[in-house]
């Protein structure tokens, strides 16, 4: 029979755990965006590449989870944290998943000149990453107050996407010539946005774990 201490370690490691594929997936996101700064096919194909090792410690992670579930009989606080952990990896895996997406893309990009100076993309990479640490910080600590300030980012992110769709959109009716490299960052901006909204999902899970109340934010 698994003793509580035995219990207590393994729930710190799969934290421990936790923490590095949220290392991954954000390390995922700044090479993504290099890239795209970059133009740079080799590094988009390293992400591409990589994105493996996200999905491969996610799906640990999840049978992990079941396992502890289905031999601890965990009490409500510890279920709770268990039940956190398993949606926030789904989160991550997803957030792993829209660099690759962006990395594809510049892959894709790679023959076209570019378009036009980044500057709003990589600000709202920038503010997304920021929130991914937070939202990892406010695990660690259990702080539902930072978790509440990093949902709240999410309204700028999607402040800078509508900026960014605008401008494409001017472009694209402007110049058809230019309708490819603007959806192409179209798909950048709206992937980046979509991962603000995993991170978002990640305070919303550590205010559940604190209290024991699921509510979204940012609605």
């Amino acid at each position: 029979m698994p003793t509580r201490d035995a219990f207590d370690r393994d729930l710190r490691q799969l934290s421990d755990d936790l923490l590095r594929l949220g290392t991954l997936a954000e390390d995922q996101v700044r090479r993504a965006v290099e890239a795209l700064r970059s133009r740079s096919v080799e590094l988009a194909e390293e992400i591409i590449t990589s994105d493996n090792a996200v999905d491969q410690l996610h799906l640990e992670l999840e049978d992990r989870c079941m396992r502890l579930m289905a031999t601890q009989q965990p009490m409500a606080k510890d279920l709770r944290t268990i039940a956190a952990i398993w949606a926030m990896t789904i989160d991550l895996e997803r957030i792993g998943d829209h660099a690759e997406d962006i990395a594809r893309i510049v892959r894709r990009m790679a023959p076209e000149p570019p378009l036009k100076p980044l500057i709003d993309i990589p600000r709202m990479a920038d503010l997304m990453r920021a929130m991914l640490r937070d939202g990892l910080d406010a695990f660690v600590r259990r702080d539902t107050a930072l978790a509440e300030r990093m949902a709240a980012a999410d309204d700028t992110v999607d402040h800078l996407y509508s900026q960014v769709f605008r401008e494409l959109l001017t472009d694209m009716i402007e110049d058809p010539k230019r309708i490819q490299r603007a959806t192409h960052l179209l798909m950048v901006a709206q992937a980046l946005e979509r991962m603000a909204d995993h991170a978002t999902n990640i305070a919303e899970r550590v205010i559940y774990m604190v209290t024991g109340t699921l509510r979204e934010l940012n609605v």
